[in-house]
């Protein structure tokens, strides 16, 4: 008898980790990497220098916090840009710039998709999420979601950039377990770009068999090679 395939609130934590590395390594082009260890903890908060948290609700509810230190969050935005082609010398180069706030939201929340797009593909229920939040702060402010959590959990996870500068995620959710009841198959993403390009490629191709073709049909064939020879 096949062994029940079991999906808990760890191995959620885990899929949100690879959402993060996935998006940030793609978005800046540098490694990022997270701790083996995760830490359990009683609440989550928004720490200095800059804090950006999103809820999400559906299937199952559930709060993601991150916390960026004044470098990290630098270092990512320069990043980000940079791989983007602006020049360095229009970059922001305080962490207490609006437009750092704002690409940092902006990258949450392609993370938050990509999470959210693997639970559908993964566990086969839906959650949405709301606009992520970015605030540069001081002080550590203590956030709560408003609604009933079952047993919640919280845990916090630190991660790494290529210049060994530190952010950390924390996930506040239901502790909560999904049970596989039967074989299914997860539908492959596709990619926009990939369809675009395929569908450029076709063109194309039609187009140079449309111009191969003309130049066929231009071309003397033997019988006119020879009724020019006659001057016919």
């Amino acid at each position: 008898m096949a062994k029940t395939k079991i999906v808990s609130t760890d191995d959620i934590l885990l899929m949100l980790c690879k959402s993060v590395t996935s998006v940030l390594t793609t978005a800046t082009s540098n490694e990022i990497g997270y701790s083996a260890m995760v830490q359990k903890i009683n609440r989550t908060c928004l720490k200095p220098d800059i804090g950006c948290f999103v809820l999400f609700d559906g299937g199952f509810s559930g709060l993601v916090v991150i916390n960026f230190t004044a470098n990290a969050a630098l270092e990512l935005y320069q990043a980000y840009l940079s791989n983007m082609g602006i020049p360095k010398e229009e970059l922001a180069v305080s962490h207490t710039s609006d437009e750092v706030g704002n690409v940092l939201g902006e990258l949450m929340n392609q993370m938050i998709g990509d999470f959210i797009s693997n639970v559908g593909k993964q566990l086969q229920t839906p959650i949405n999420q709301n606009q992520p939040k970015m605030l540069t702060i001081n002080k550590e402010v203590l956030l709560s979601i408003n609604t009933n959590l079952d047993r919640p959990q919280a845990r916090r996870v630190t991660f790494t950039t290529e210049r060994n500068n530190i952010f950390y995620l924390e996930l506040a959710m239901d502790k909560t377990e999904f049970i596989q009841l039967h074989e299914f198959e997860q539908h492959e993403d596709f990619d926009p770009d990939d369809i675009l390009e395929g569908e450029a490629n076709k063109r194309a191709a039609i187009a140079q068999n449309a111009a191969a073709e003309k130049a066929a049909k231009d071309q003397p064939s033997d019988s006119d090679n020879l009724l020019d020879e006659l001057g016919i």
